[in-house]
C-alpha cells in the first residue's frame, strides 16, 4: 500500500523552496483551438512550459500537479481557455509552476 502525503505535506515542500522570483501570468491558450480535438490538453502542457520558458528566460521548467490538473479537468478536448499561473524560480534556476496563491 502506498500512503498518500496530506495537503499540509505539500504545502510545506512549496515553501521550503527558497524563492529567487516570483512572477504572476495569464496565460491564454487561444491557439490551441486550432489544434484536432484528441491532441489540445496534451499540446497545452507543451505550449504552457515553452511560455514559461520564453517569459523566464529558463530551460528547466515543472508544473505543479495542481496545475496539471486544472488543465486536465476537463478531459483531452477541452483544456481552459485562459489559466493563471505562478512561477517560481529557486536558488538552482529550475522554475516551477503553481496556480497563484489565494487571498
Amino acid at each position: 500500500m502506498s500512503e498518500e502525503k496530506p495537503v499540509e505535506a505539500e504545502k510545506e515542500d512549496e515553501e521550503e523552496i527558497e524563492v529567487v522570483e516570483e512572477r504572476l501570468y495569464t496565460f491564454p491558450f487561444r491557439r490551441l483551438w486550432g489544434a484536432p480535438r484528441r491532441k489540445r490538453t496534451p499540446r497545452a502542457v507543451r505550449m504552457l512550459k515553452e511560455y514559461v520558458k520564453r517569459h523566464m528566460k529558463v530551460e528547466n521548467v515543472i508544473i505543479s500537479n495542481e496545475i496539471n490538473e486544472q488543465i486536465w479537468a476537463r478531459g483531452i478536448s477541452k483544456p481552459p481557455r485562459n489559466l493563471k499561473i505562478r512561477a517560481v524560480t529557486d536558488k538552482e534556476g529550475k522554475v516551477i509552476v503553481y496556480p497563484p496563491k489565494a487571498g
